[in-house]
Formats: structure tokens, sequence, C-alpha cells
């Protein structure tokens, strides 16, 4: 097996760690580099050995790769919005003039139709996002699942939300940003007229996908097959799946966008969406605890996601008001709402010099406590005798070294091991010990 330059260091303490994980450990900050381990179960081996000076150009190459593939996504998006004006799809299509005039047709086009079919391009989104930030190298898989769900959302905020309620011809939406002062006034005047259709996409992707997370129709056609046409009875460890934050975190956060927005002019979706919160609510409750299996913790790290999403759909709605107080022609409430925007800007920067840098960085105060009860406890020698196994990518070595070590033989003596696959080639002891003097602590050890 190829030799990896990267390794895993164990210390005595957890202040320790943080402490050699934050500290360049040479002038050259790009020769040694040190950072947080995952835990065990979160690593993504296979981007282990990424060299650090790739993994920039990695980050450049997905982004410009996600803002084309958004871009890309406008086709099908502008051809949806189409669908919802029958004056312009009847000019397009003469042909489909009498079936038009039938009131069935109709609503049938202009209703269902189009949010079904924007639900079915979307499906192509999760598993092409989760590439790109496969590609971008994150060593953990909490770091790339949290990754391709910032992509999912960003590409459901503008291709679900802005290019449906700026709807028209590309020029025509491109044009409307070419004057800043006149955007408030565009979206109150735009998001009236796609009522409707966000009403219809919340029974569709909302109710639905509720409907569809229960049953979970995917899971039992493998099940199916596996079971009746492959005869496999057994159920392996890498069967069971862990909640797909990066589909469902986006689709929640549009849900609260849309509520936001509508609120002002549109206000008859919100007791749809109160409905969906509800009903959400007790299904992801029960796929958690009762479904889906927990692999790995994520600290915490979609929290500034939400936090980020839910000031932003506060601005947006702020600027609506903004811009529906305008068209009213109402300059005390204008007056009034402008200092409501630069509050809410101003909480949020003090929630993010308050709290985000604690998502970032571990309080050396709590691993010092925590440091201290582990050592009154006793809980160290616990600890110090899963070195040898908690951060081994086989588990046979492991297990057979540790039996090895049991019956006090030394590592001369240690049979010839294998890999779990049959076709592995066998990887030498000195690389396996590299990875294995790490325990599995509370909080990650550095890498």
């Amino acid at each position: 097996m190829q030799e990896c330059p990267a390794a895993f260091v164990f210390f005595k303490t957890r202040f320790d760690a943080v402490v050699v994980a934050e500290v360049l450990q040479s002038s050259n900050p790009m020769l040694w580099v040190t950072e947080l381990a995952p835990e065990p179960h979160d690593i993504y081996w296979s981007n282990l050995c990424i060299p650090y000076r790739q993994l920039w150009i990695r980050k450049l190459a997905t982004l410009l790769g996600a803002i084309v593939f958004m871009f890309v996504f406008l086709i099908p998006v502008t051809f949806i919005q189409g669908l919802t004006q029958l004056e312009q799809l009847a000019h397009a299509f003469p042909f489909l003039r009498g079936i038009l005039k039938k009131k069935y047709m109709s609503q049938l086009i202009t209703g269902y139709l189009p949010s079904v079919i924007l639900m079915l391009f979307l499906y192509a989104v999760p598993p092409t996002m989760m590439l790109f930030s496969v590609l971008e190298g994150p060593i953990s898989r909490g770091g790339r699942k949290k990754s391709a769900c910032v992509k999912v959302l960003y590409f459901t905020i503008w291709n679900v939300f802005f290019v449906n309620i700026l709807s028209g011809s590309v020029i025509r939406q491109l044009s409307v940003f070419s004057s800043v002062k006149d955007l408030p006034t565009q979206l109150a005047k735009a998001v009236p007229t796609q009522a409707s259709f966000f009403m219809t996409y919340v029974f569709t992707s909302g109710w639905a996908g509720l409907a569809c997370e229960m049953v979970q129709p995917f899971a039992l056609i493998c099940n199916v097959l596996k079971r009746f046409i492959f005869k496999i009875d057994e159920d392996s460890p890498d069967s069971t799946f862990s909640f797909p934050y990066h589909t469902e975190i986006p689709r929640i956060l549009l849900f609260g966008i849309l509520g936001f927005t509508n609120s002002i002019m549109a206000p008859l979706i919100l007791p749809f969406l109160l409905i969906y919160f509800f009903l959400a609510y007790l299904v992801y409750r029960n796929q958690i605890l009762n479904v889906y299996v927990t692999k790995y913790e994520s600290w915490g790290r979609y929290w500034p996601v939400f936090h980020n999403t839910t000031i932003f759909s506060l601005v947006l709605t702020q600027i609506i008001a903004l811009g529906v107080f305008g068209i009213k022609k109402s300059p005390v409430a204008t007056a009034f709402t402008i200092p409501l925007i630069l509050g809410t800007l101003l909480f949020n920067e003090y929630c993010r010099q308050r709290f985000y840098p604690i998502f970032k960085k571990n309080a050396a105060q709590a691993l010092i406590e925590m440091d201290r009860e582990d050592d009154q406890t006793g809980r160290l020698e616990e600890i110090y005798k899963q070195l040898k196994s908690v951060y081994c990518q086989f588990p046979l070595h492991s297990r057979m070294l540790i039996e090895a070590e049991s019956n006090n033989c030394p590592d001369q003596d240690i049979p010839n091991l294998e890999a779990p696959d049959p076709g592995e080639e066998h990887i030498h002891k000195s690389e396996l010990l590299a990875f294995q003097f790490s325990p599995e602590r509370d909080k990650p050890s550095p890498k």
C-alpha cells in the first residue's frame, strides 16, 4: 500500500492537543499542517492523503463547477416558469391554444405541473453537490456533508426562489439588477405573482417529501432487491443510513424563506407552512430516533448555517417590506423600516462575535475541566486501552495486533496481517502503528 504523508498523533490531555493544533510548527505554514482530527467514524480515508497544496486548487475548481451547474440549471427553471404563464406558452406553441382553453388543463399545467417538474429536476442536485464536496478534499464525512449542504442551500435559494420570482427570459432577470435602487420595488411586485407556485411547491416538495421520508421508497426497493433477487438475508454495517442533512436542511430553510418573504403580500401560504413544520417535527424526530443511525457527531456545525440563513431571510423580508411601503407611497413606514434592517444586521454581528467562535474552536476552560474530570475518575486508563484500534482503517489488523500484545508477543512475532479485502495489498506494520496512536476522546485529537 502506498505510504501516506499524514499521521494521527495522540496527546495525554485535550488542552495539549488543541495547543499543538493551533500553533505553527515551522516558518513555512505549508510544510507541517496540524489540525484537530475528526472522530474515528467520521474520517473520510480516501481524502486523507491529498497534498495540502492541492486543497485550494480543488476548492476553487469545485466552486467554479458549482456556479456553472447553477447557471446551467437556469434552462429547465426558465422553461418551468413558462408553464405558469399561459399567454407566453400559447404564443410559443400555437398548436396548444385549443388545449389550454380547457379549464382543467390550464389548472393542471399552471398549478401542479411546474412544481412537480422542478422537484424532479432538483433530485439531481444533492448527488452532484456531494460529488463536488468530495472533490474539495475534506478529511471528514461530516465536513463533506456540510459542504454539500451549503452548496445545495445556495443552489436552492437561487434557482427555486430568486429565479422563479424574477420570471421571464434570462435577459429580463439580469436586467432587474441593473439598478439596486429599484430592487426592493421589483421584489415587492414579483413575490406575490409567484405565491400560487410556491404554495403548490410546499405541497409537492414539502408534504409529499415528508410522506416519502416516512415510506423510504428507495431503501424499501433496495431491501426487496437484496432479499428476493440477490438472496442476501444478512444486513451489513454499511447498509444503514445516516440522516441526509445535505438534502433536508436546505429544504427546511427554503420553506422558512418562503414563509418570511410571502408573509407580507401573500400570507395565505403561512397555514400550509405551519402544518408542514408541525409534521416535519414529528417525522424527523421519529426518523432520527428510530430509523437513521448516528455514525458520528456533527458537533453542532449546522447551527451557523441555520442562523445565517434565518438572518438572510429576515433582511430579505425587510427589503421587500421597504419596496411595499415605497409602492404604497408611505415615507413614514419606509423610514421606520431602514433602522429595522440595520438593527438586524447589528444583531447578526453581535452573534457572530459572541457565538460563532465557539463553533470554530474549542474553549480551553472546558477542555481543562474535562481533562481533570477524566484524571479524577480514572477514565484515562480505559482510553489508553483503545489506542491501538480506534483510528485503524483496517479492523482486522487492529484485532490481531491487540491479541498478539495480550499474549506478550513481540513485534517480530506478530503474524503476517492481511487486509479484510482479499485483493488488498499487505500493509506494513510501521504504517499500521502510525495510524493507531490516537484514542477515542470526547473531543477529537489533532491530525
